[in-house]
Formats: C-alpha cells, structure tokens, sequence
C-alpha cells in the first residue's frame, strides 16, 4: 500500500458514515461559534465591564454549563442522543440572537448562563453516538479525528472572528447562531437515533421489570453511579485541572492580551495559531502515543500546558503569546485521544452519556472558576497569575503519573466483566 494511502487508512479508515455526518455538524458548529470565545472583550470594550466582572459574566456561561452537561447526560439516555443534539443546536441558535441584541450587562449574564446549558447539553450526546457507532478497535482514531475537527473549526472562527470584532460585534452572535442552525440541519437530515432502547438505564421498561418480577438482575442507578465511581472521579478531577489550563486561552488570556496592548486581531491570530497546528498534525497524533502508557502521555501533555501557559508571566508581544501557544498546542494534542478513550473505557454501556455527563462536567466547571477566579488573579497578581497556573499544571501532571497504573488495572477488570474469556474455569483432564 502507498504510504500516503496507509496513512490515511491509519487515520482515518473504516469509520461509518454516521461518524462522518457527526464530525460534519461538529465542524460547521465549530467554524461559526464565535461568540463565547470573544465575550470577554465584548464585555469590556463594547459594555464597559471591569475585568472582574468580565470574569464573573464568563464565569455564568460556566455555571450554566455544569447543569448543561448533566441534564444533556440524562436526556441523551433517555431521549436518545439526535433528540438530545437537536434541542440544543435549536435552542442555542435562539438564544444567540437574543444576546446579539442585549444591552444590559444583567440581561447578558442571564443569557451566558443559559447558552451554558444549552451549548453544554451536546457534548455528552455527540460522544455517546460516537461510540455507540464506531467499533471499539478504531474509537481512538474517531476521537482524535473528533478533536481535529474541533480545532479546526476553531482556526477557521478565530480567523474570521478576529476581523469581525474589529467591526462589529453584532456580527458575531448572529454568525454563530447561523452556523449553529446549519449544523442542526445536517443533524437532522442524516444522522439517525444511535441509542439502543433496550439497554437504556433507566428507562419505564425498567422499573416495570422490577415491579412485575420480570428480569431481575440489578439495575444501574444511573448518574449515582458515575458520581461514586472513585477510578473514574479522579481522571475526571485531573481532566479538570487540564481543562482549566486550556480555558485561560478563551477566558484570561484575551484581558492579558489585551493588557498589553494587544488588540483582537492579535488574540485571533494566537487563537488561529493552536488550532493550525492541530489542524496540520492531530491526524499523526495517535500512531505517536499509541504504544506509550496513557497515564504517562497525560503527564507529559499537562507538563506542556504548564510550561506554555507559565511562560505568559513573561510574554508582554504577540511574537512571546505565540511562541508559548506552540507549547501548550503541543499539549492539547497529546491529550486529546488518550483522554477520550479512557473515559470510553471506565463507562458501563447502558449508562455511556450519563458518564460522558460527569466527564465532561469538568470543562464547564472550568468555564466558571479560570474566569471567575483567574479575573481576580490577573487583576491583582499580574503576572505572577501564569505562575501559580503554571505550577497547578505541574501538580496535575504528577497526579496522572501516581493515577495511571491503578486506573489501568481497574479498566483491565472491566474489560474481562464485558468480554469474559471462554473456559475461565478449571476443567479436569481428559484421559488420553
């Protein structure tokens, strides 16, 4: 096979079409949500808002988000993951128009937090489908292939997105909201429900079993379960420390920015830089990390984004904002399809969304305290910010290197509960 041509099947290959369609709506939403990422300063240029405040307004979006992710979670298992994307691409659109044309700064906040919601509502029910429909062999590939349409998506929003706020800001909600209504389109129009009914957690024939002495095996109780789940709480508590590295990008780093001196071009164009480099190498990300221990990539990524975002306490041009983004990208990417596939692997089938919830609760968690928190450090510390950002990435990367083994045994376990190996028990010889 031509090498190019293997490449691609490596990366790429054997994914079915519903993948496809999925990554298509990701990208198209992607590649037009401009808005949360440029709140900030809209916040502050175009509204007046102090830093702080900027960082308490973000920092709702956030809030909004962790009930976001959980009610998505539970809707996805329940009303099936194209419900589920649907309300939330629909109401999303909605409510960017709404912000569009709101002046108050209270208006504004009510409506950040509920485009948390709604914008938060997707994620568990875009992982879920993606695994209810790629084969466990090829997951990390679609993961990765997940996060590049992700960032490249990205790239093609910070770019565009930078000029526009140069001209009018109006412009970028409704952008967003048209893009986000196109990629609800192309939801509906071909991706088909993925949720197999019957091993739904959870759900009416459920309880009926149990009330009519039906099936009797044990029911999951649902969120309880990821919630007391101790392997999978620690990968989700080090996946937070990672997700509040990488929301300075969209959060503090703009007020940084724009501290010194720097305009919106300029936050664009560092922006666009992360998601070009991802763009151009992500796809040869997975045959770098795949013969390495996962707990080990996670610790030599979160050093990355410590490294990156710790070097901003000396960064005053854009030639030092992006030289530090080439580290922290680096980062990113290394994370990306290790992360993924752990959290497939530590949840139980019938309750996949519900954990892709608690999973992906980390990153709104993070929406609300790198903005509130890190508003309040900038605007008092200075500098000396990136430091202790930098510091509390290193902490996380030990953290991941002390979690990794156990975590490893515990998936081992799992493994042998859902594919038992044949003739596990002793047999007494036969006589020859």
């Amino acid at each position: 096979m031509h090498p190019l041509r293997r490449w691609w099947h490596d990366s790429a290959g054997g994914l079915p079409a519903t993948f496809w369609y999925l990554w298509a709506g990701l990208l198209i939403n992607r590649a037009g949500a401009f808005a949360m990422l440029f709140l900030p300063l809209y916040l502050a240029e175009a509204r007046g808002a102090s830093t702080s405040l900027a960082g308490a307004v973000v920092g709702a979006y956030g809030a909004g988000g962790a009930i976001g992710v959980l009610l998505g979670g539970v809707l996805a298992d329940r009303w099936g993951r194209r419900a589920t994307l649907l309300a939330a691409h629909l109401a999303t659109a909605g409510l960017m128009v709404g912000l569009a044309f709101s002046r108050h700064l209270a208006a504004i906040a009510a409506l950040a937090a509920l485009v948390g919601v709604v914008h938060s509502m997707a994620s568990p029910a875009f992982v879920a489908a993606i695994v209810d429909v790629v084969p466990e062999h090829r997951r990390s590939r679609a993961f990765n292939l997940q996060f590049w349409a992700f960032n490249l998506g990205m790239a093609v929003a910070s770019l565009l997105a930078g000029l526009l706020a140069e001209a009018s800001f109006l412009a970028l909600f409704l952008v967003d909201a048209a893009a986000t209504l196109t990629a609800a389109v192309v939801i509906g129009w071909k991706v088909p429900e993925t949720l197999t009914r019957t091993r739904a957690a959870g759900s009416p024939d459920d309880h009926r079993a149990t009330r009519t002495g039906g099936d009797r095996r044990p029911r999951r109780p649902g969120l309880h379960t990821a919630l007391t789940d101790r392997t999978f709480l620690v990968f989700v508590g080090l996946t937070f420390v990672l997700a509040v590295l990488t929301m300075q990008t969209s959060t503090i780093m703009p007020l940084a920015m724009r501290a010194d001196g720097l305009g919106p071009s300029a936050y664009g164009t560092v922006v666009a830089l992360g998601g070009t480099l991802i763009v151009l190498g992500q796809l040869f990300v997975p045959r770098l990390v795949d013969r390495h221990r996962k707990g080990v990539v996670l610790a030599a990524s979160t050093t990355l984004l410590a490294l990156g975002f710790g070097a901003l306490a000396f960064a005053g041009t854009l030639p030092a904002y992006l030289a530090a983004a080439v580290v922290w990208t680096v980062g990113s990417m290394l994370a990306a399809p290790p992360n993924a596939q752990i959290n497939a692997d530590l949840a139980p089938p019938e309750l996949r969304a519900r954990y892709q919830s608690v999973f992906y609760l980390a990153f709104p968690a993070a929406s609300f305290v790198a903005p509130a928190l890190g508003g309040l450090s900038l605007q008092h510390l200075g500098d000396g910010h990136w430091l202790i950002v930098g510091a509390l990435g290193l902490l996380a990367a030990g953290g991941h290197l002390l979690a990794g083994p156990p975590r490893e045994r515990h998936v081992a376990t799992l493994q042998q509960t859902k594919h038992p190996l044949p003739n596990r028990t002793p047999t007494p010889a036969s006589p020859r």
